[in-house]
């Protein structure tokens, strides 16, 4: 027998929503630079064994909140004050062993760091964790309050969406926002404020089409598993999941079961499956990833796309989500997280599809507790539906990140920049000056 669920909750639990919609934009030019007050430490996070880049891996300035992240090809960026350099730095990723490295051992460039991966069968671990996965989960969920941090926080985050089409980079959206964020007791909602924002796109790879990314920062936030559990494992949606263990790992040395979650046969709406990494001595979710089920493309397509011309059909092919969190004085608090969306574009009378992906990630760099409890007026949030890229200002100002923490640009991104700079370059010198275009 097929199993139902209420399509109003189908609504609020996939609440995580790509928008495309067709918008010029304005574009410009500029460069990463650094400016005066702190250091900035470039290097590479390996595996090493395989010599692979661990993508995703933490690093943290000891005795701090300042932390940063590798992006996918494992190369990072680390902005420290400079009153803060005989401080260690600790570089953590899941699976492997937790190193600390004095910030004097680093270079301004080239520093490369080896990691050596820990396998930890599950029959190995202390089996006084309830043996039920589905009970385990449920509980780490309720400890949500008891085990991460519970006072209101001001969060700084640096914040990226990117469009590709197939491998090429067309669209690049950066930002600084602080995120005003609730106590993980609390039903409130987080707000969020936009600091700093640029972006960049090339309009010759779009098929003449500007796609956009409606949500911004909230599409990676609302990621935030423990801080919004409803939108994944609301208390009336967990008969409609299985769930399993498989091996243990390690994070920050501490134990850790992985669980497997799927959605049930027969169930017809859209749910999600991946992995759930739990805290084996004090049930704490440390960090999720899974994917959402869109095997119904036409149900897809509603759930994910606004708008679109009248001679295209456009369906998302797969939908994925990351949340990792981090831990300070025995206190958990969100770290990272990304959305990834990849899909097909099939115009009427083209014998190809067209092929992008659109991601979106944000990675918290320094936070420190709203004593205040102040949080910004609502005028001045940053708003749910906001679209990122009509609200930056284009890559322009040279010492626009000061020194502030970033996901360092993986080389095809800086390479995509780049190019647009030496296309602007060349129009202002055959122009005479620089056009641009606004909605």
């Amino acid at each position: 027998m097929k199993k139902i669920i209420n399509k109003e909750k189908i609504k609020s639990v996939l609440n995580l929503k790509f928008g495309l919609f067709f918008i010029l934009t304005i574009l410009s030019n500029g460069a990463f630079s650094q400016t005066d007050g702190f250091k900035e430490y470039l290097g590479e996070i390996y595996d090493s064994d395989t010599k692979k880049p661990l993508i995703f891996a933490t690093l943290t300035l000891e005795g701090t909140n300042i932390s940063t992240i590798t992006n996918t090809e494992g190369e990072f960026s680390l902005k420290v004050p400079e009153s803060n350099t005989s401080e260690n730095v600790i570089v953590s990723f899941l699976g492997y062993k937790t190193k600390q490295i004095p910030i004097l051992q680093f270079k301004s460039d080239g520093n490369e760091i080896g990691m050596t991966e820990l396998v930890t069968q599950l029959a190995e671990v202390n089996l006084s964790v309830p043996k039920d996965a589905r009970a385990l989960v449920r509980e780490t969920l309720k400890k949500r309050g008891e085990n991460y941090i519970d006072n209101p926080t001001v969060m700084t985050a640096f914040y990226r969406e990117t469009i590709k089409r197939r491998r090429q980079n067309v669209s690049l959206s950066e930002a600084v926002v602080n995120i005003y964020k609730a106590p993980y007791s609390s039903n409130k909602n987080d707000a969020l404020k936009l600091f700093k924002a640029r972006k960049s796109t090339d309009y010759s790879k779009l098929d003449t089409l500007a796609l956009k990314l409606q949500g911004g920062p909230f599409n990676a936030l609302f990621v935030d598993m423990v801080k919004y559990p409803d939108y994944i494992f609301a208390d009336d949606l967990f008969e409609f999941y299985d769930f399993s263990f498989s091996n243990a790992t390690r994070v920050d040395d501490k134990q850790i079961y992985v669980i497997n979650f799927e959605q049930k046969p027969g169930v017809l709406e859209p749910l999600y499956s991946g992995k759930l990494y739990i805290d084996v001595d004090n049930k704490i979710l440390t960090s999720a990833i899974y994917s959402l089920n869109i095997t119904d493309k036409d149900l897809a397509a509603q759930m994910f796309v606004r708008r679109k011309p009248r001679n295209a059909d456009v369906w998302p092919t797969e939908v994925v989500y990351r949340v990792d969190y981090r831990e300070k004085d025995g206190k958990w608090y969100y770290g990272y997280s990304n959305v990834m969306m990849e899909f097909k574009i099939n115009w009427d009378k083209k014998l190809f599809n067209s092929v992008y992906s659109m991601s979106c990630e944000m990675a918290i760099t320094d936070w420190e507790e709203n004593l205040s409890n102040e949080i910004p007026k609502y005028k001045d949030r940053i708003k749910s539906d906001i679209i990122l890229t009509d609200e930056a200002i284009g890559f322009a100002d040279p010492d626009f990140w000061g020194e502030y923490n970033i996901i360092e640009p993986e080389k095809s991104i800086e390479s995509a920049i780049k190019k647009i700079q030496r296309q602007l370059k060349r129009g202002k010198i055959d122009g005479g000056g620089a056009s641009s275009a606004s909605q």
